[in-house]
């Protein structure tokens, strides 16, 4: 039995399998073996549906992205009370808080990431399909080294600064984690060049198998994320901190935070003044004025006094409760009598 296939001119063609076998003696009598395939590389755009549908069965998309906003919004919260040297686990912060603000942590990465992606595909495209023969030969020959070392020497710097906790580029930076990916993808990258630009290997018997190659894009596509990770990790980190250094910037022109309190809270903070009311029967006695709310973070308020200084300021948590009263004035303001 003959195998035939269907060409150009819709004739009989021979399969490159049986053109190697032709004159043997096969026949009726002598049937030939089924074609093997060729143990061909398989690429990303192969390989990530499959990963990714792996990956669902284990994970589910929405549980991942309510994971990745709650610890980069804990990333963030952490960068933003750590700039007014308060620990930020004293706060009782909800989910929901850690979850909005993780949303600016993951908007410019993400955002950022795909516009990359779409030029290097862009780019890639280019080369392989659009570069007459012997430019695209040449543009290989500097590509394949080029991103070979450029990626082995991003990735050893990204490890260094792993093991060396962050002395590579500093504590809470996102360029480790940025060199990470990025030299995986260069040093995939030309992986892949080579082998595109060796010669097909010849038909093999045996069953085809693909999981050393799903095995390989799968290991480039964990460590890829685990970059973007850190990196992402990182950068909420600082979005955390760049926010509380704008708000430091404007206390002085911050609206005002009266407090009035039932009981003495006896704050000992310069340029907090404390004014005991003369009227008996007032339900708040105590005043306490030069005070800007920095936010309410879970049950209790944060307050700055109106020129707090990072090296011997003073942050004041108060606890939100009923024995406690806030007003709000433009700064500058006089207080009016008690």
């Amino acid at each position: 039995m003959t195998a035939t296939g269907v060409g150009p001119d819709a004739g009989p063609t021979r399969l490159p399998a049986q053109e190697a076998r032709a004159g043997d003696g096969a026949g009726p009598d002598h049937p030939e073996p089924a074609p093997v395939p060729v143990d061909e590389d398989i690429g990303a755009g192969e390989a990530a549906p499959r990963l990714l549908k792996v990956f669902g069965g284990i994970v589910a998309p929405t549980s991942l992205l309510t994971g990745l906003l709650f610890y980069f919004g804990r990333s963030r919260s952490a960068g933003y009370y750590r700039y007014f040297r308060v620990n930020f686990t004293v706060l009782d912060l909800t989910t929901n808080d850690y979850l909005l603000a993780g949303i600016d942590g993951l908007f410019v990465p993400i955002a950022v990431a795909s516009l990359l992606a779409l030029v290097c595909l862009w780019l890639n495209r280019l080369l392989l399909t659009r570069l007459p023969g012997d430019a695209r030969r040449r543009a290989v020959r500097i590509l394949v080294p080029v991103a070979a070392v450029v990626g082995a020497v991003l990735m050893t710097l990204a490890f260094l600064d792993l093991l060396t906790e962050g002395e590579v580029f500093g504590a809470n930076s996102p360029a480790g984690g940025l060199c990470l990916a990025v030299g995986v993808l260069l040093l995939a990258y030309a992986v892949r060049l080579i082998r595109l630009s060796l010669p097909r290997p010849a038909p093999v018997r045996g069953r085809r198998s693909q999981a050393t190659g799903l095995a390989e894009w799968g290991a480039a596509f964990l460590l890829v994320s685990i970059g973007l990770f850190w990196a992402a990790d990182g950068y909420a980190f600082g979005v955390g901190t760049g926010g509380a250094i704008q708000l430091h910037r404007a206390l002085p022109v911050v609206p005002e935070a009266v407090i009035y309190s039932a009981q003495s809270l006896s704050l000992d903070v310069p340029e907090v003044t404390e004014t005991r009311c003369a009227d008996p029967d007032a339900a708040y006695r105590f005043r306490y004025t030069g005070l800007r709310l920095v936010r309410q973070a879970g049950n209790q308020y944060v307050l700055l006094p109106a020129n707090w200084s990072r090296e011997s300021g003073t942050t004041v948590l108060i606890a939100r409760s009923a024995t406690i009263r806030l007003e709000f004035r433009p700064a500058g303001q006089p207080s009016p009598a008690c």
